[in-house]
């Protein structure tokens, strides 16, 4: 006996048809897609450099020398911005999103510090600590007078600084030949110990009116600041006027401690002459810490 079975055949691809939502568009929105994403992108980066910048280290580069022998011009360092806490001038454009100062922690004698110079507290500058609160600082025939003690001050060998576009000496008298036969400034070098033990080395190109001032005391919250190039520096000396000194710094206005030196130029450099990036690196200044 033969029974009679009706077949039917289906189209796979009719049926995905059949299973397609009704009103559904033929192809993604995958541009849309990636756009959003991309935007996405983009606020996370800038969010992640503002947190990194305002809160972790900081870039800050040198234009002067008024902290030679340390720091030259064309120096480019890494600043901690946690070692002393934080306030409005952690933050890029000194946006007051903090109130006063959180996590704030007192300088050490000899640290590196970088803050916003009084009177306007709009502008970073680079000094090396000296008073504290409740010390009293003098400079006397060049040397500094810590609470009424001399801070020690020995001769060392000169530093030599080579000529570049990044350097000028300050006279002839200064001017000097190196042993390939190029140009230098050679300037009077001494090593300073504060009480505390730290070292460091300045510069003293001789008799000048900030080599003996009155006897400045430092008040609760606030520091006694000096450039390490004596004699070229507009430091806590000096009244604070625009252009002409910084007087007595509130540690309200700290920015951060120099920490390492990420970078360091001659000057030298062409933008239209790559090869010159790698020629005018000073390499053996990169990597310092302080």
């Amino acid at each position: 006996m033969t029974r009679n079975m009706d077949i039917t055949m289906t189209d796979p691809h009719a049926a995905a048809a059949d299973r397609q939502p009704v009103g559904a568009p033929d192809t993604p929105p995958v541009q849309e897609k990636k756009e959003e994403n991309f935007f996405v992108f983009l606020a996370k980066l800038v969010l992640l450099v503002v947190v990194f910048r305002s809160f972790i280290f900081s870039p800050f580069n040198i234009p002067s020398e008024s902290m030679l022998p340390r720091l030259e011009n064309g120096d480019y360092l890494l600043a901690s911005k946690w070692s002393y806490g934080y306030s409005k001038y952690s933050m890029p454009f000194s946006l007051p999103v903090i109130p006063g100062r959180i996590f704030a922690s007192q300088p050490e004698r000899g640290d590196i510090v970088i803050f916003k110079a009084p009177p306007g507290n709009d502008i970073d500058y680079i000094k090396r600590v000296i008073g504290l609160p409740g010390d009293t600082v003098q400079v006397r025939a060049g040397q500094v007078f810590l609470n009424g003690k001399a801070v020690p001050k020995q001769r060392v060998d000169n530093f030599i600084l080579p000529l570049t576009a990044n350097t000028h000496c300050y006279g002839v008298e200064f001017e000097a030949q190196t042993p390939d036969g190029g140009m230098a400034c050679s300037y009077p070098q001494f090593r300073e110990t504060l009480p505390n033990g730290k070292s460091y080395n300045v510069l003293d190109l001789g008799t000048q009116p900030q080599d003996d001032t009155q006897v400045f005391s430092v008040p609760a919250g606030h520091m006694f600041l000096m450039g390490d190039n004596r004699d070229n520096s507009l430091d806590s000396r000096f009244p604070a006027i625009e252009g002409e000194g910084i007087g007595i710094v509130p540690q309200a206005n700290l920015v951060g401690k120099a920490s390492v030196m990420m970078f360091s130029t001659n000057g030298g450099a062409e933008w239209l002459k790559p090869w010159t990036w790698f020629t005018a690196a000073r390499w053996s200044r990169i990597g310092g810490t302080f």
